[in-house]
């Protein structure tokens, strides 16, 4: 698989903290055309059902062969070992493939790679937060910090 083609995305808050792994805040519907052409072949969702984008991304994303997944994190109550486990394992799962992560403003996708970096993959607080930054980790940054200093007490 070539790696993601990332200079022809336009996303909005558009990061690429991993390879093969864009992030970003809600695509419209006629961007997921472009997100295919540059690679990507697995959307994961992390808005809610209660979050609505204005058009069915599933329909849009299936209906143009890529896997579509949602992993819903509603807001810091969401952000969990299960929310850190479950990114982890559908990435893991994409393998080599193109993923994009998304939410609305890809503050929480930073925020739940983070937990996933230190949680799952063993990575130092510091590196942790480094790479949910570079995935978008803004305003819950200080809440993040908490939790995993929270977690190494556990």
């Amino acid at each position: 698989m070539p790696p993601i083609d990332i200079d022809t995305l336009n996303l909005p808050q558009q990061g690429h903290p991993l390879a093969g792994v864009v992030t970003a805040g809600q695509p419209s519907a006629s961007q997921f055309s472009a997100i295919k052409a540059a690679g990507v072949s697995k959307v994961i969702n992390l808005r809610p059902a209660t979050e609505d984008a204005g058009f069915d991304e599933a329909a849009v994303v299936q209906g143009l062969g890529m896997e579509y997944q949602v992993i819903p994190v509603a807001g810091p109550g969401d952000l969990s070992m299960n929310t850190a486990k479950a990114l982890d394992k559908a990435l893991y799962e994409a393998g080599d493939a193109g993923v994009l992560i998304h939410c609305a403003s890809s503050n929480r996708v930073g925020a739940l790679l983070a937990l996933r970096a230190a949680w799952c993959q063993g990575a130092s607080d510091k590196a942790a937060l480094a790479l949910g930054e570079a995935g978008g980790l803004t305003k819950m940054m200080p809440m993040v910090q908490q939790m995993l200093a929270e977690h190494k007490k556990e």
